[in-house]
């Protein structure tokens, strides 16, 4: 709506995995380089967790940009509600599988004569399974069998979790401790800090239109980081709002008040960065307060 107001060839905020606006902060290129290390060396098994919106998804596309066409098939799980032979059928369909039969024996069959062939046309097989943190731990398992896949020389197959930080927990479950020692790399993506959300501003606008007339102020900056808190995903939302309300008013310069106005158009016409830590502050004594009281063993008066 305001692209060519503003001079933009495309918006610069969508909340899309496009990964023509990859930014490489120090958390993501550290990532993507353990990620691409951890495939072209056939380690096996890798895990990438982070908070909503932390910009995981477009991390893993750039990964698969980056990878070879011609030695590498790639197969990517998006439906982490699955059960274990659910999960096994789906893979088999991603990688072209044919006369797929809906057998745990015979999928785990039919997808290790699938991995030993592309091992002997030199094919590194990789399998994402995004959303992992919502996959039962029975589905898990399942995923540890497709890992036991090898030779005595290769991993037949190099998987990827990704996931929220519940995936975290998941994993550290008792029941998948054989799971947890084929890990590979584990990595957490943390927000972007203040400069670093300043250079993602930035770096999109530039992205979407090099010649493009519109300039975000220091206060604006600070504010969008404030409310997003280095969140990718937020930072996009609150900067698309706010350009449209520089739009309106035929600005080119976003200041801290069209800041403020989209940020209230997604949060509603009351919000405050007061109120907001006030709520956050009365959620957490709340939680204090629900924790369990464990009763100490009385000692006669005497500390031990």
């Amino acid at each position: 709506m305001y692209e060519s107001f503003f001079g933009f060839q495309r918006p610069p905020f969508n909340n899309v995995p496009d990964t023509d606006f990859f930014f490489g902060s120090n958390r993501h290129n550290e990532a993507l380089a353990q990620l691409l290390y951890t495939v072209e060396a056939r380690k096996g098994f890798a895990v990438l967790t982070g908070e909503i919106g932390a910009g995981k998804t477009t991390l893993t596309r750039a990964l698969l940009r980056r990878l070879d066409d011609t030695n590498t098939t790639t197969a990517v799980v998006t439906n982490s509600r699955l059960t274990g032979v659910q999960l096994l059928y789906t893979v088999a369909r991603e990688y072209g599988l044919s006369d797929v039969q809906a057998s745990r024996p015979k999928l785990l069959e039919q997808i290790n004569e699938f991995l030993v062939e592309q091992l002997s046309k030199d094919q590194t097989v990789v399998l994402l399974v995004d959303e992992a943190q919502d996959l039962p731990l029975s589905t898990l398992e399942e995923i540890r069998l497709i890992s036991n896949l090898e030779t005595e020389q290769d991993k037949l197959i190099q998987i990827i979790l990704i996931g929220q930080p519940e995936l975290r927990r998941s994993i550290d479950h008792p029941e998948l401790r054989q799971l947890r020692q084929r890990i590979a790399m584990r990595y957490h993506l943390l927000p972007l800090d203040r400069e670093e959300t300043r250079n993602y501003v930035a770096h999109r606008l530039r992205i979407a239109g090099p010649t493009a007339s519109v300039r975000f102020t220091d206060r604006a900056i600070n504010t969008v980081f404030r409310y997003s808190r280095g969140v990718p995903r937020l930072v996009n939302l609150c900067c698309d709002k706010a350009l449209l309300v520089a739009y309106t008013e035929d600005a080119t310069k976003v200041d801290q008040k069209a800041i403020m106005e989209g940020i209230r158009e997604i949060e509603g016409p009351e919000f405050t960065f007061r109120a907001r830590e006030r709520e956050e502050a009365q959620g957490g004594e709340q939680a204090e307060r629900r924790r369990p009281f464990i009763r100490l063993p009385f000692l006669g008066g005497k500390y031990r």
